[in-house]
């Protein structure tokens, strides 16, 4: 996740974030429902950024009348789709369809809908995460019953956890933090402290006195005749993100960074047989997720000096011969092999709790099977396998820009580009599989695959191993 500068971003007062949204629904076509999907979706992935499901499951959206509200019922049903459990408490409900349809929504996905009255005495025991979706930029004056409480509630229950020490849910706010001025903050600073502030559109001026830890924007939406009348400066979205991290994120005790995992149990008799069908259907898994390239692994060689070195490569083929990669064969990880040909290969599947590692012997495959790879790749891809001389010093980039962009005319006419002798691919032919699928309390599932004969015929013997 990609952060800004805060002291660089533009703030917005009240009444010009009152004219963007006047232009953005009037001569710009949008309607409130766009902006108010893309707004709740920016704070459902802001907070993914920060709050995994894992540890932050119990989400409590509170929504209020108006458009912010409408943010928080969207914001909720994208938490479900991601994992989240969320609940909502909506007590001054408008009849309006566009309202009205997404109350309908989250009922459909079977989320609660929680009354004031229902809501429980502490809300340390029942949520990980509050969402405050009351008040947005264009609310005036001072908050009314039930929202008053509501506020004050949130507001207690910082300070009540910051004297006993305790662990207390994050407080989220959407775009304001409720019962702060727009422009000036917390005035008295007895108001909301969120954790964590989803500015939508631009930050608002009170943005500049959140102290909190997490600060982002959302609401990609803002086109350049807004950005070019109002001076816009914000932060480019990374990729497809929905949203971005403004200022630098807060300085973390790596000790204690740690993940508790939730996976379905991974058991002998749930498992294939066949150590290569089990990768094979774990493999498809990971495709079916969406991970991003799927196909990286970690290579681990050693080489006659003993000292291991690893690097992450791409499988580009494996069947129950082994599996396949291609790379230069006087690189680093080309001479260890050379000097001694066995390797350990590791997939991590983050998204799945998932790890593979896979032992065995390495041998080069054909020259015939090297030179169809080769001529499949992208004719970029097959210039920069000539020009790059892996893991040996180059003098700059220069030297390697200016070598391509020769030979990039040299093959200009669409002619065939010879592969190099030295560049090729290597088969691992497995002699051991791990599986690891990770679990609550760090007790892990890890089966091991090992080969042994029965009557001269070559079965797995599955182990499991202490996590």
């Amino acid at each position: 996740m990609a952060n800004f500068d805060s002291n660089s971003v533009t703030y917005l007062k009240q009444q010009e974030a009152a004219e963007i949204d006047e232009t953005l629904m009037g001569p710009l076509g949008f309607s409130v429902d766009q902006l108010m999907e893309l707004a709740g979706l920016s704070v459902a992935t802001s907070i993914y950024e920060v709050y995994k499901p894992g540890e932050y499951s119990r989400v409590l959206t509170v929504c209020g009348p108006g458009n912010n509200g409408g943010d928080g019922l969207v914001a909720a049903r994208h938490l479900h789709h991601f994992g989240y459990k969320p609940f909502v408490c909506y007590p001054k409900r408008t009849p309006k369809p566009l309202y009205a349809g997404l109350v309908t929504q989250l009922e459909a996905l079977s989320i609660p809908f929680l009354s004031v009255e229902d809501l429980p005495s502490d809300f340390s025991n029942n949520f990980d995460i509050l969402v405050d979706a009351m008040f947005g930029f264009s609310f005036h004056g001072s908050p009314r019953p039930p929202f008053d409480d509501l506020i004050q509630r949130l507001v207690s229950l910082r300070n009540n956890h910051n004297q006993i020490g305790q662990k207390r849910p994050v407080i989220v706010s959407v775009d304001i933090p409720s019962g702060w001025h727009v422009e000036e903050g917390d005035v008295d600073g007895t108001g909301i402290k969120p954790d964590m502030l989803i500015s939508l559109t631009a930050p608002k001026f009170c943005a500049k006195k959140f102290g909190g830890a997490h600060h982002f924007l959302g609401g990609r939406f803002v086109p350049p005749a807004i950005a070019e009348k109002y001076k816009l400066i914000l932060p480019p979205y990374p990729g497809t993100s929905m949203c971005v991290r403004i200022g630098k994120p807060p300085q973390i005790d790596i000790s204690a960074l740690r993940e508790n995992y939730i996976s379905p149990e991974f058991l002998e008799d749930q498992v294939e047989a066949d150590p290569f069908n089990q990768f094979r259907k774990w493999f498809d898994d990971a495709l079916a997720a969406g991970l991003k390239e799927p196909n990286a692994m970690g290579l681990s060689t050693v080489g006659k000096d003993g000292k291991p070195s690893s690097r992450i490569v791409l499988l580009k083929g494996f069947d129950k011969d082994g599996f396949v990669w291609f790379t230069n064969y006087e690189s680093q990880k080309g001479r260890a092999l050379s000097e001694n040909p066995h390797a350990s290969l590791l997939f991590y599947w983050d998204g799945l709790n998932r790890q593979v590692r896979v032992e065995g012997y390495v041998q080069k495959v054909s020259d015939e099977e090297s030179e169809q790879y080769f001529h499949s790749r992208p004719r970029g891809s097959q210039i920069g396998a000539i020009v790059s001389k892996q893991s040996t010093v180059v003098a700059g980039r220069n030297v390697l820009y200016d070598e391509y962009k020769e030979l990039e005319q040299k093959y200009a006419d669409g002619s065939v580009i010879p592969k190099p002798k030295i560049w090729g691919g290597y088969r691992l032919t497995p002699h051991l599989y791990e599986f690891w699928q990770g679990q609550k309390s760090r007790l892990h599932d890890r089966l091991r695959y090992v080969p042994h004969d029965i009557d001269g015929q070559k079965l797995w013997k599955i182990e499991r191993l202490a996590p």
